[in-house]
């Protein structure tokens, strides 16, 4: 085995399984972790004289680690981001040379990057904010890379990168993003469509289960009817095969945790103590499936909320992922909900009545027009900041780069690549023929559904807020006119007028 010229530092599941991959594709990987004994099973299990045999030299300390790379050396770090990623930094940089090269491979706040890029540079180091999408199995398989910071840095490491990300007919998910903390950016944007892409999943299962009245079956087979078109997403994929899951320990105490892990390799197989339903020698019953246990209250690392964070500064109304980000904190106070059901009224007597096809259609519609409203804001929002950072983002290949690998990879994303090559300084995604078309022929349904769910009490904060943006980009005047005579009435913040040019200030009546 020739000496590695790439190490990686930080060997929980991702790291593991983004350091097999290196190794899997021919390039010798030095791996590195914090307890020693994880990295000696890690290369005990898979590698040189393992079944797996893959090229892994497995080192003890951060010396022993950084001399068992060549020089220039580059140096993946796989670790909890903030403060964890100042830390291996700070306990590598006594061992490094200068010309050597970091990559964080976490989800790092992109103005952390920034700051890391220029004190690394000062020392003579180079420094690469790497957005790393498609979780255990993307890692290990394929995922979507997206590298930002000095293109010096990319250009010596692009042969790896492009070489281990997921690959859509014959064109690598990873390209170098840009500048500064562009990667990190993009993928807090792309986790933030992420958000809103699950929140507009859910709230159509919400609007199946609870208007209409669908069985968990007859939602699964949706789903797998609708991933067979427009909608072909691997959100949606999985979500079908939610929906197929039973659980085995249904009436049971015990074995809570049987359920919890997945292989790292095939993580979005059914999970031990699950079985599908074609395994069930009799008809489940609704206690059988695995997705009524799970607790409904959604988690969340912070990346979402950075998106609106930046929107607010940036004056980017990302109004779908916001409310995504919302959903997920209004779940996560479970207790007050529980108390509050038994407290608070909501509508009596409603029942749904129509056709249950008809309405299938409809929240089908409504959530492919949604999810088209998501990916214009995200791609806004990324408009408005490469203005702000000089970030020098290519839109189609940002769509081409997310068509594999990652968690929002959708048969759509073609479509965006074909919008944005054809029409590079496009305003506003919806704007592109083939999407303007779509929300034509979506709009009625969206907005039966929509009233639909009010009628029945049934919340849908993505899907109204979606249609919400949707009328407003699409009126000529809103009632702003209104706020600015406000403003200026109670605080002589001035206003413009529609029919000459300036500033005006006005003694309203009085």
């Amino acid at each position: 085995m020739s000496m590695p010229r790439i190490g990686l530092t930080g060997l929980a599941v991702m790291g593991q399984n983004l350091a097999r991959n290196v190794a899997r594709h021919g390039f010798p990987i030095a791996v590195h972790n914090r307890t020693t004994e994880k990295t000696r099973e890690f290369v005990n299990d898979y590698g040189p004289g393992s079944e797996h045999n893959e090229p892994l030299v497995a080192t003890e300390s951060e010396a022993d680690f950084v001399q068992a790379i060549a020089v220039p050396r580059t140096i993946v770090m796989m670790v909890k981001a903030g403060k964890p990623v100042d830390q291996v930094i700070e306990n590598l940089i006594p061992h490094l040379s200068p010309g050597d090269l970091l990559i964080d491979g976490g989800n790092s706040l992109w103005t952390d990057t920034e700051r890391r890029i220029k004190e690394l540079n000062a020392k003579g180091f180079l420094f690469l904010g790497t957005g790393v999408s498609g979780g255990e199995e993307g890692a290990l398989n394929g995922p979507s890379i997206m590298p930002g910071g000095p293109k010096e840095g990319y250009d010596r490491v692009s042969d790896i990168l492009t070489a281990i990300s997921a690959q859509v007919q014959g064109t690598p998910c990873c390209t170098f993003i840009g500048e500064g903390g562009a990667g990190h950016y993009v993928k807090t944007v792309h986790n933030g469509i992420e958000y809103a892409d699950m929140q507009l999943i859910a709230e159509a299962y919400d609007l199946l289960k609870n208007a209409a009245g669908l069985t968990n079956k007859e939602i699964g087979d949706v789903f797998t009817e609708w991933n067979a078109g427009d909608l072909d997403s691997f959100l949606i994929e999985i979500t079908a095969r939610i929906f197929r899951t039973m659980d085995d320990l249904a009436g049971s105490d015990s074995g809570k945790e049987a359920g919890e892990r997945t292989d790292a390799a095939t993580s979005i197989e059914a999970a031990p103590g699950t079985r599908t339903p074609e395994a069930e020698s009799s008809s489940p019953t609704p206690d059988h499936y695995l997705v009524d246990k799970v607790l409904d209250k959604a988690g969340q690392k912070g990346t979402g909320k950075w998106v609106s964070q930046s929107a607010l500064d940036l004056g980017s109304p990302v109004t779908a992922i916001t409310e995504a980000v919302f959903a997920r904190f209004l779940s996560a106070q479970k207790t007050e909900r529980v108390e509050a059901a038994k407290i608070l009224a909501g509508p009596t007597g409603e029942t749904f009545s129509g056709d249950k096809q008809t309405f299938i259609n409809a929240v089908r519609d409504a959530l492919y027009a949604s999810k088209i409203v998501a990916y214009a804001q995200g791609f806004d929002q990324m408009k408005q900041a490469a203005k702000e950072w000089n970030y020098d983002l290519h839109f189609g290949e940002l769509a081409t780069i997310w068509r594999g690998g990652c968690i929002i990879r959708a048969r759509f994303l073609d479509r965006i690549k074909d919008a944005y090559d054809e029409q590079p300084d496009l305003a506003n995604l919806m704007l592109a023929p083939y999407f303007a078309e779509g929300l034509k022929d979506a709009q009625n349904p969206w907005r039966t559904v929509i009233a639909e769910a009010v009628r029945l009490g049934v919340p849908t904060p993505a899907f109204s807020s979606a249609l919400a943006y949707y009328d407003g980009y699409r009126r000529e005047r809103l009632p702003a006119n209104l706020i600015q005579a406000q403003r200026d009435l109670f605080g002589a913040h001035t206003y413009e007028r529609t029919d000459r040019e300036g500033t005006f200030h006005s003694r309203w009546a009085e």
